[in-house]
C-alpha cells in the first residue's frame, strides 16, 4: 500500500497520530517533521491519484479544505503566509502540503520553497512538543465539518 493511503487507512481506523480532524474532502493531518511549528497536510479521502481525477464539488471542496487549513494556520501560529503544494511525483495520491511561513526564518530560507530545508534533520512532530497546534486547529476547524 502507497504511503498515502497507508495514512489514509490508519486515520479511517482511528490511529493514525497525526490527525488533525476529518474534513469534507479528506483528512487534515500534522506533517511527520515540524522544521516549520504547524505544516500539516490534507489526504484526500477517498484516495485518488490526483487533483485532476476529482470533479465537479469533489475538487472544490480539497481546495476550500486546503485553504480552511491555511486560514486556521494563519490564526493558530501567527504566521505571515501560507505556501500551499501539490505535487504528487513521488507520492502520486492527491495531498496537499500546507506550510506556515514565518517572518524569523532566516532570510535566504523565507525566500524559498520549504523544500530547501534539511528535512533530515528536522524535528519529528511529537504529541508533547506539538500538539497544542494541533489541538487548536482541531478547534478551529471541526466545528465547520
Amino acid at each position: 500500500m502507497a504511503l498515502i493511503a497507508e495514512r489514509v487507512a490508519l486515520a479511517q481506523s482511528g490511529n493514525n497520530p497525526w490527525v488533525i480532524c476529518r474534513l469534507r474532502s479528506g483528512w487534515g493531518v500534522m506533517g511527520d517533521v515540524q522544521f516549520l511549528p504547524g505544516y500539516c497536510l490534507l489526504l484526500a479521502d477517498p484516495v485518488v491519484p490526483s487533483l485532476n481525477d476529482l470533479r465537479g464539488e469533489a475538487r472544490t471542496c480539497f481546495l476550500t479544505d486546503m485553504a480552511r487549513i491555511g486560514d486556521a494556520l494563519m490564526e493558530v501560529t501567527g504566521c505571515y503566509r501560507v505556501n500551499y503544494e501539490i505535487l504528487g511525483n513521488s507520492e502520486p495520491e492527491l495531498h496537499a502540503h500546507i506550510f506556515p511561513r514565518f517572518m524569523s526564518e532566516p532570510e535566504e530560507n523565507r525566500r524559498k520553497p520549504p523544500w530547501f530545508y534539511n528535512w533530515a534533520k528536522a524535528v519529528p512532530y511529537s504529541a508533547a512538543a506539538h500538539g497544542a497546534i494541533r489541538e487548536a486547529m482541531r478547534h478551529l476547524l471541526q466545528p465547520l465539518v
